[in-house]
């Protein structure tokens, strides 16, 4: 019996009530809008939904893939034969006034959070309100922008291990580094939900810079065009954008996919490009640049198989 047909069963059995589609295009459910189909793709709404889930998958013989937001994520044109797990609908956020922190559940988005944070009078998530990923992602590449990250934040998660079951990890045991954690290093683990340690900050003046922090985004980034974002990490003491433009890089283009000519660190989709097309353009941009300075850059969009 074929892995989707065993878990339908326990699925219609167990968890009557969980969204869950076939054959559903990745396409709509990433930043990229690249992507064949997924065999199946759940919605959990809640934590013991996901935990549940989780555990069928494995019975089953799955092999379960956690998305957030899908903004980091290139999704091969074939498709997935896996169960793809969107933890979107997982949006609990709560400040504990007993101890200060804000909690907010994996699918909680970073603008969201950012948001909540201002409202509450808390400052140190300004550089979060822009970046288009949920909590869960942003633990997992410990995502940050404008000298901000999420290990300047984070007093700890709770996750899902498979042979342990839930854990709760403090910042240090999370193991940040540069976009990367404990969860990249541990992919086989599940976010369930963060706990972030702010600061007393005026309403005011959190909104004003999260609006100049926006104003910088619109200015310098293609936001009116469909990418993952930042295409590779920073390499130590350069910037990628600047190495690919002074390579004249700038405008090239693999099918629908193009090195963007407002800011030459990311790659965007010009519309109906394919996982190929970006694969080969990076390939490219990898090659030109090692070639003329000796920088070998390595992708920050993670190519999921």
């Amino acid at each position: 019996m074929d892995w989707t047909a065993r878990l339908d069963k326990q699925i219609t059995d167990y968890l009557p009530d969980l969204t869950l589609l076939q054959e559903e295009p990745m396409a709509k459910h990433t930043s990229f809008r690249i992507g064949g189909p997924a065999r199946r793709m759940a919605f959990p709404e809640r934590g013991e939904q996901l935990v549940l889930l989780l555990s069928m998958a494995e019975d089953a013989g799955a092999r379960p893939l956690l998305v957030g937001g899908g903004s980091n994520l290139l999704v091969p044109d074939e498709g997935l034969d896996r169960l793809v797990i969107a933890t979107g609908r997982m949006k609990d956020l709560e400040l504990r006034e007993s101890s200060g922190s804000v909690v907010a559940a994996a699918g909680v988005s970073l603008a969201r959070l950012a948001d909540f944070a201002c409202r509450h009078g808390l400052t140190g998530l300004e550089f979060a309100q822009g970046i288009p990923g949920t909590v869960g992602g942003g633990l997992y590449m410990n995502a940050g922008a404008y000298g901000g990250e999420m290990a300047q934040v984070v007093v700890g998660a709770s996750a899902l291990f498979p042979e342990e079951g839930l854990r709760y990890l403090s910042g240090g045991e999370l193991n940040f580094g540069y976009r990367r954690s404990f969860f990249s290093d541990h992919p086989e683990t599940a976010v369930l939900y963060g706990e972030f340690r702010l600061k007393p900050g005026d309403p005011e003046s959190i909104q004003r810079t999260m609006r100049d922090l926006m104003a910088r985004r619109r200015a310098s980034q293609p936001l009116d065009l469909p990418s993952a974002g930042s295409t590779f990490k920073r390499p130590e003491g350069r910037f990628a954008g600047t190495l690919i433009d002074q390579c004249g890089l700038k405008g090239r283009t693999v099918g629908r996919a193009q090195v963007s000519e407002k800011h030459a660190g990311f790659i965007v989709n010009l519309g109906g490009a394919t996982c190929a097309d970006v694969k080969e353009l990076i390939r490219q941009v990898q090659e030109t640049v090692l070639q003329q300075t000796g920088v070998q850059l390595e992708p920050e969009v993670k190519f999921v198989r």
